[in-house]
């Protein structure tokens, strides 16, 4: 495992969308979609330049990228709110156990209390127990469920 010496997580605009084209493939990859690094930046410049979305990114102390936590705005008619849901989040593999995943969460989770949100959601995979170990110890409450997926919610506000 690479040891992290220093770290930082910050929201990046559409000018730094070459720090997380790469990660946002490789999470692709991992949920076996195919490889595609094209496909990522324009996905990522769309979602960016249309402001749909929120990034932040996980830099080690040489600024190399490790890690990615990508947020959707959702919103409540009935409570006249936006609230955000945390839709994807990636470590490089050499990084995970490290603490960055919970980075990433923390910077999400302080972003959409900043903005005045209710609460974060997310959805994992009912296979992904390591996923949902991180998430229930950061707070979140599961939700009813399907067959598929664990829906997650932490209130912020």
């Amino acid at each position: 495992m690479t040891e992290l010496t220093a770290n930082t997580v910050k929201r990046i605009g559409i000018d730094e969308l070459h720090l997380v084209a790469g990660l946002f493939n490789q999470y692709r990859i991992f949920y076996n979609q195919a490889d595609n690094i094209g496909l990522a930046e324009k996905f990522l410049t769309e979602r960016l330049a249309n402001v749909e979305s929120i990034i932040f990114v996980a830099l080690t102390g040489s600024q190399t990228p490790i890690g990615f936590t990508q947020l959707y705005p959702k919103y409540s008619s009935v409570r006249a709110v936006k609230n955000w849901i945390l839709n994807d989040l990636y470590v490089d593999a050499h990084y995970r156990k490290q603490g960055i995943g919970a980075r990433l969460i923390e910077a999400a989770m302080d972003f959409a209390h900043a903005d005045g949100a209710k609460f974060v959601q997310l959805e994992t995979a009912v296979t992904n127990t390591t996923a949902q170990s991180l998430y229930e110890s950061m707070g979140f409450v599961k939700q009813p469920h399907d067959d598929e997926f664990y829906v997650y919610k932490i209130n912020v506000n």
